[in-house]
């Protein structure tokens, strides 16, 4: 099997390593920071001078540098606010050097210093790319997935059918669905399947969450064509244990557990796991029809078809810190869910009965040398493989309203398309990444990224039919390389060219008789290839003022689903073309502190996309089912900003906004010689004018020493915008998406330096009614509350 190809050779890479491993084994230091009063410095960065090695102090102010080879060395740490502290350090073999650092406190503003110990979260922003990395780690408390945290990112907008675990569309500067690439710790996560997806991953998952709009770098290996979303997970040596559960309004449960323990031999063990659940049975304002032929008009009545359950497990096992590997783990992700389907597209259409299910079975290998045969070479290897199955169930043969009436319908027949399909799509990725630092200037990287699929399935109600005996095979692989040149701390640059490979199996039906009925089949393949490039570039004219720039000549291929249909609403068309977008990025930030009491950060940028053969949905012949064709150009001229401000440890505040304009660039449709009437009109059922708001106050040592308190407020808008296109019919005459108005509240409350967290939320505060698409209302007010134990031991 194909999974035996992905770990032999993460094994096989592993042996071969074990075969260089040097005479001298490394050793490694090991310490806290902490400042003048002995209180843990957060954050603190840790570096061996001359060298890569270096790292971050975590929340106990702990630090470790490990596979660190014999010799001296001199150990520099820096944070802001202190001053910075070396200290000569000499490194023994297969020994742990215990290292403890004292910070003094610096007189001087941060105006006058460079900004020298940066978080993780800070490093990422600091990149030439237009990137924002979310803290997620402020957010653990909270009953937040991973998309609606994104939704408070400038130029992100997150849109719902409806409740938990309800069908997502995500936008990224005017980007949607697969046009923005999602990755786990630089991971593709093309292959994780309905079980695995950003509205059911809890917040406490991630560390941070990283934003890449438009430019991508190499070492993700993306075909994205307008961003991509990277999930950063804990991944150093520490042992933790964060265990949380929350219940709230609809019958919502979500549980949440993440653990891990290293030994002092070097065994790692990680456990991840989590469970949503929700009846989702909020009330909507709908029109309802009768069977008996009445009509009532702005009914209030209870959703009644949409129970949302999913359970995941992720478990990791392996080695750490050894000389012919800093990690080699062996993984299995394992996971279920169950979506009941209320609603088509629009609130006319009305289920009760009709649900999906899904599964997946993945195991997976990690593998990582840094220094690899020769100082700054390094290594990375990741492989998985998804068993898991997709499985769509509609076989009642009745007819629902909104008043959970029904009239049954004699003989086989369903709610829309009778079928038990159960199909899995047998899907294996494997990335290789090499990075090379030639010296402090320059640094090269080389990222492979391949992915298998084989889709293979059946339906117990047709389990003859030949349709789905025929191959849906593709294989994808993206290759990149790239370059970076740091001509010093104040300016870098990174350039990047991406080779994009694809190939397809399929089969088309014919009729070799031209007698009716008469089906046969024909064996096709095809594929293609592109070449892709880009660059980055930054400088900071001071410690404070940084402006960046980037371009990429970006593609994008298209998926499986596009290419061979869904066989339910979807058909195939093997013969699309990959889009591609001109992507421009120019961005300025400016952070400032005055007195060491106030922080003022102001952020803004300008994008452009020029975008071509974008892939959209049209009818097909008999207009029976939607086949995805290059129909569309757009451009897209953006604005966003943001501006946040801090007073001590107390107050923080901020508030963030995004326009965006997108418009049709197609200027003759096919076939066409007169130009179109569309030809520059706004995009249609795209918001194009949001922006999110927050503040948080914080109480310190309330009732005890180390205990917090905290009040939160959240607001988003979102300007009204058109269903169709703006330039047809009369503003009368129109389906709108109604301007969006949502404010949350919360309180947390944080013992014993937050090893004990209570939260209370308030969704949707005023009970306003939300739409993120015509006439599918989404939740009104809600209420949860959240336990959380958190210990983390060094």
């Amino acid at each position: 099997m194909q999974i035996t190809k992905f770990l032999l050779v993460g094994m096989l890479c592993a042996c071969r390593f074990l075969a260089f491993a040097q005479d001298n084994p490394p050793g490694s230091i090991s310490g806290y920071v902490r400042d003048g009063n002995g209180d843990p410095v957060i954050a603190a960065t840790i570096k061996l001078l001359n060298t890569s090695a270096g790292t971050i102090s975590n929340g106990q102010g702990f630090y470790r540098i490990a596979a660190i080879m014999p010799g001296n060395y001199v150990l520099q740490v820096n944070s802001v606010g202190f001053s910075k502290t070396s200290r000569e350090v000499r490194v023994k073999a297969s020994i742990n050097l215990n290292v403890d650092i004292r910070l003094n406190e610096s007189s001087q503003q941060m105006e006058t210093v460079s900004v020298i110990g940066r978080s993780d979260v800070q490093e990422v922003n600091r990149q030439a790319y237009n990137v924002v990395a979310v803290d997620a780690k402020r957010l653990h408390n909270s009953t937040l997935d991973i998309s609606h945290a994104l939704d408070r990112v400038s130029g992100v907008r997150v849109r719902e059918a409806g409740g938990l675990g309800s069908r997502l569309d995500f936008s990224l500067n005017g980007f949607t669905g697969r046009q923005v690439k999602f990755f786990i710790d630089g991971v593709p996560m093309d292959n994780f399947g309905s079980s695995f997806q950003l509205n059911n991953i809890p917040i406490n998952l991630a560390q941070r969450v990283e934003v890449y709009k438009g430019v991508v770098p190499v070492w993700l290996g993306s075909d994205a064509l307008g961003g991509a979303i990277n999930i950063v997970t804990a991944n150093d040596t520490r042992s933790y244990a964060d265990a949380s559960y929350s219940f709230g309004s609809f019958n919502t449960h979500r549980t949440s557990v993440n653990a891990g323990h290293t030994t002092p031999s070097g065994f790692k063990l990680t456990l991840n796991a989590f469970q949503n659940y929700s009846d989702n049975d909020y009330k909507v304002t709908t029109d309802v029809a009768s069977f008996s032929g009445q009509y009532f008009q702005h009914q209030r009545v209870k959703r009644f078809n949409d129970t949302y359950h999913n359970e995941m497990l992720i478990v990791g096992a392996g080695l750490v810190n050894r000389s012919f590997a800093d990690q080699l783990l062996f993984g299995i992700s394992l996971g279920q869910n169950y979506s009941e389907v209320q609603t088509g597209a629009r609130m006319v259409s009305v289920f009760g009965d009709w649900h999906r299910k899904g599964s997946i079975i993945m195991p997976s290998v990690k593998y990582s040398k840094e220094d690899l045969l020769v100082k700054g070479l390094d290594l990375r290897i990741t492989g998985n493989y998804n068993f898991g199955k997709e499985q769509n169930i509609d076989t009642v043969y009745r007819r629902y309203n909104w008043f959970q009436e029904y009239k049954e319908y004699p003989g086989q027949g369903s709610e829309r398309e009778r079928s038990m399909y159960k199909y899995g799509n047998n899907n294996g990725l494997g990335t290789v990444n090499l990075s090379y630092t030639a010296s402090e200037k320059h640094l090269f990287t080389l990222n492979n990224v391949y992915n298998t699929f084989n889709r293979k399935g059946s339906d117990e109600l047709d389990p003859e039919s030949e349709k789905y005996k025929q191959p849906q095979k593709n294989v994808k692989n993206i290759l990149g390389l790239g370059y970076q040149f740091k001509a010093s701390e104040k300016w870098n640059t990174s350039f990047f060219g991406k080779y994009f490979y694809q190939h397809n199996k399929f089969s088309q039906s014919y009729n070799p008789s031209g007698s009716w009925g008469d089906v046969a089949y024909m064996v096709h393949e095809n594929g293609l290839n592109k070449m892709g490039y880009g660059v980055a570039s930054t400088y900071f004219f001071t410690p404070q003022l940084q402006v960046k720039a980037s371009y990429e000549k970006s593609y994008r291929l298209p998926e499986t689903d596009e290419l061979f249909g869904d066989l339910s609403n979807l058909q195939g068309n093997i013969d699309l073309d990959p889009e591609h977008s001109h992507n421009y990025n120019f961005g300025l930030s400016y952070q400032a502190q005055i007195n060491k009491i106030h922080r003022l950060s102001v952020d803004g940028g300008v994008l452009y996309r020029n975008a071509k053969d974008f892939i959209r949905p049209s009818l097909n012949n008999n207009h029976t089912k939607q086949v995805m064709d290059n129909l569309a150009d757009v451009t897209n001229l953006g604005f966003e900003g943001e501006i946040r401000y801090s007073f001590r440890q107390l107050f923080t505040a901020g508030v963030n906004m995004t326009y965006q304009n997108l418009r049709n660039n197609t200027r003759y449709e096919e076939n066409q010689t007169m130009e179109s009437p569309l030809y520059r009109d706004r995009i249609p059922n795209m918001p194009y004018l949001f922006g999110n708001a927050d503040a948080s106050i914080f109480f310190n040592n309330l009732g005890k020493k180390g205990n917090t308190l905290t009040l939160g407020y959240n607001a988003l808008y979102v300007h009204a915008y058109y269903l169709s296109w703006p330039s047809q019919g009369t503003a009368d005459q129109k389906y709108d998406i109604p301007r969006q108005w949502l404010q949350d509240v919360n309180a947390v409350y944080s013992l014993g330096k937050g090893k004990y967290n209570i939260a209370l939320e308030c969704k949707n505060l005023l009970d306003n009614r939300v739409y993120d698409n015509f006439s599918l209302q989404k939740p009104g007010r809600a209420i949860y509350a959240k336990v959380r134990y958190f210990i983390s031991t060094n």
